[in-house]
């Protein structure tokens, strides 16, 4: 039986998931591909730290360039985290022309390009199905099963800290820091949340699917990001009365309606809390689980489902990546779908301000007469229409909120109008605006 010998560069919570995968399921994996996968060496940070998986210390070093540089190891598996040291790991790997496995997705983010450009140049294969959504085999779908689609519409609940607070908000009608806080020490959320919380983590993994989808490689700082920091229990309890829950979503839609003159329309490349239908299956996607909507103009609608993050479920994505390299190794083949091919050279992301939607509007008014007329004049002059308004009673004190669902206005448009609302004197707070997604 052939043998691949494997460089872990990472030996944290993923890094020792993914030795423990081998450990128990390689035997497994060897039956199935005629394959033993053997780990030779594992870089780490401290050899001395303990650890949850046990690792033999022999495998273990703190020089990651002898592990990639090692002539017995011909696959590198990049688990370290971070864009730096990791976007060195990658290419000296790809430069010696050693495939590589990562599961870095602010590493594809911030350098997907560059990295799949040298792995193209190499001669060599980079996998990445570990990426995004852990062990939702995501990338494959976009890659492989949906190859023959035009991607219309994809929808992603990518971040499972970020469901699992609204969830609970949901489910206990209490605010974000009071869940938040519990869900920092069930270890669901970091110390620093903001990476998640503010919506950076469901950036990475957007891109990085709006860029298989649509052929181009999507710079981050394109992508228009909020996070769900300002979701109060208000929002929740008033979009649960209208029919809708809040999901922070990575939106990537096909803009058939933007600017004229383009071979290629325009995406929309968003992430942010938005209303989804009750009815709509994202809207029962709960607690720590992903999903992912795909429309293709051929198949129609898909969905793909699981955890998304955590040890076992991202082992197991890249578990799948190493059966793929080593089966391209045993055959002396590359990928026989490249890692990214760039086939839109026109390819362009739709500027938040020009993306048209319906939207959710909460106001903190005084409660007198006139005030509502005053709001809605402010935005029949700019030409949006209120759909509905909910207004209601038993809210003491000196103000009270007010509910408006807004038909589709443009972005542009409807932050223009909110500057001049916020200006009225009957207005006490910030006004609170949410965009409402039909999936139609």
């Amino acid at each position: 039986m052939q043998q691949v010998n494997l460089g872990i560069i990472g030996g944290g919570t993923v890094g020792g998931g993914v030795f423990q995968a081998i450990q128990r399921n390689g035997e497994l994996m060897a039956s199935r591909l005629g394959i033993w996968l053997s780990v030779v060496k594992m870089a780490v940070r401290d050899m001395n730290k303990k650890r949850a998986v046990k690792i033999p210390k022999t495998i273990l070093t703190t020089d990651w360039s002898a592990v990639v540089s090692h002539p017995d190891i011909n696959l590198i598996v990049e688990l370290m985290g971070g864009t730096n040291t990791a976007r060195e790991v990658v290419l000296q790997a790809l430069k010696l022309g050693k495939p590589v496995v990562t599961a870095n997705k602010a590493l594809l983010s911030a350098h997907g390009e560059e990295l799949f450009d040298a792995a193209q140049k190499t001669g060599t294969n980079l996998y990445y199905e570990a990426s995004v959504a852990g062990g939702i085999p995501i990338i494959k779908v976009l890659r492989e099963g949906l190859i023959g689609n035009r991607i219309t519409r994809l929808y992603g609940i990518v971040n499972g800290t970020c469901n699992y607070i609204l969830t609970r908000m949901k489910l206990e009608g209490a605010d974000l820091p009071q869940i938040l806080a519990d869900a920092q020490r069930l270890g669901y959320a970091e110390a620093e949340p903001s990476l998640d919380i503010d919506g950076c983590d469901a950036m990475h993994k957007t891109g990085i699917l709006a860029s298989l989808a649509h052929g181009f490689w999507v710079n981050p700082k394109q992508i228009y990001v909020e996070g769900i920091r300002g979701i109060r229990a208000l929002d929740i309890q008033f979009a649960g009365q209208l029919g809708y829950t809040i999901k922070l979503l990575g939106i990537v839609k096909r803009n058939d309606s933007g600017p004229n003159g383009r071979a290629c329309p325009p995406i929309q490349v968003s992430v942010y809390p938005a209303l989804i239908p009750n009815t709509h299956v994202l809207a029962s996607v709960n607690h720590v689980f992903n999903a992912i909507y795909v429309r293709g103009d051929i198949v129609g609608d898909t969905l793909y489902y699981g955890r998304g993050a955590g040890q076992d479920a991202t082992a197991s994505a890249v578990l799948s990546d190493l059966a793929d390299a080593a089966l391209d190794l045993k055959h002396e083949t590359r990928s026989r779908i490249p890692p990214f091919v760039p086939h839109e050279r026109e390819g362009a992301v739709l500027p938040i301000d020009a993306v048209i939607c319906r939207y959710y509007l909460r106001l903190s008014v005084v409660d007198r007469p006139g005030t509502l007329a005053r709001i809605a004049a402010i935005l029949a002059t700019a030409k949006i229409g209120i759909s509905s308004v909910i207004q209601p009673e038993g809210h003491e004190g000196e103000s009270v909120p007010l509910i408006l669902m807004i038909h589709d206005a443009s972005n542009a448009a409807m932050r223009k109008a909110l500057r001049k609302i916020a200006r009225l004197p009957v207005v006490r707070e910030s006004p609170v605006m949410l965009r409402v997604e039909s999936f139609d």
